[in-house]
């Protein structure tokens, strides 16, 4: 079990102050790497400090956009000159937006292609930078179904979560040399604050109880072990690889 030990690892986690973030920052910490956790909003992120660090674990926040070049730049020298190296790096800032393809506003389409592409590339450079000189690092970008599926309504995310898969990809082939992996976790429908208009509808969770092999929604909890696995060294040869959390829904038509 040493392999999946987190011990003496500093992990930072975007988009970590609820949902999938906070999951997968309480799982990393868990396993024994200290946390810094980063977001927009100061009020939630330290309720998430507050909550985590009373159940005993090693947290920090790190308050900025992720989206932002000047600011992101800023907030991970400001990391490593404070708490010292980051390890491990959590791609996880996203959001959603649902609207009919052909009336959807260009403004929301900007808003999802900055926060859920820019910023993994931006956070991911940054970060990479400082790595590449130790000749270590594990970098996980969380990506989704909507990597390879499609819904109506959602074209414009299913293209970001696309393209971050693609990026995923990409960051491997340039810095696996270096001593880096970059691997993605890809969720299936997860009971989260993101899908609570999904979870809410009664139609919808029936049609997915039905569409996915494993008949029901996911539970952010069961994320854990995919991104311990990501995090350590039992993925030491693991590079360019989207391991989807899903139930069997890309597996099954």
């Amino acid at each position: 079990m040493t392999l999946f030990d987190l011990t003496g690892r500093r992990a930072l986690i975007t988009g970590a102050s609820k949902g999938i973030g906070y999951a997968i920052a309480e799982a990393l910490a868990g396993a024994g790497a200290s946390v810094v956790l980063n977001a927009r909003n100061l009020d939630r992120l330290e309720d998430a400090r507050v909550a985590l660090a009373a159940k005993s674990h090693t947290v920090d926040i790190a308050p900025f956009d992720a989206a932002d070049p000047d600011a992101v730049e800023a907030g991970i020298a400001e990391i490593e000159q404070r708490l010292g190296p980051i390890d491990i790096l959590v791609n996880n800032a996203g959001m959603q937006h649902r609207a009919p393809l052909e009336t959807f506003p260009l403004d929301a389409w900007k808003r999802l292609c900055a926060t859920n592409i820019d910023s993994a590339f931006l956070v991911g450079q940054a970060v990479a930078r400082r790595m590449i000189p130790r000749g270590r690092g594990k970098i996980i970008n969380i990506c989704s179904v909507q990597s390879e599926l499609a819904r109506p309504g959602i074209a414009p995310y299913t293209a970001t979560k696309g393209a971050l898969k693609m990026l995923t990809k990409g960051m491997a082939t340039d810095w696996a040399r270096h001593g880096l992996q970059v691997n993605a976790i890809g969720p299936g429908y997860f009971k989260t604050e993101l899908n609570a208009a999904l979870v809410a509808d009664a139609d919808f969770s029936a049609w997915l109880e039905k569409r996915t092999p494993a008949g029901r929604w996911g539970e952010v909890k069961e994320l854990a072990g995919a991104a311990i696995f990501l995090a350590s060294d039992a993925s030491s040869f693991v590079n360019g690889h989207v391991l989807y959390v899903d139930g069997g829904i890309t597996s099954s038509l």
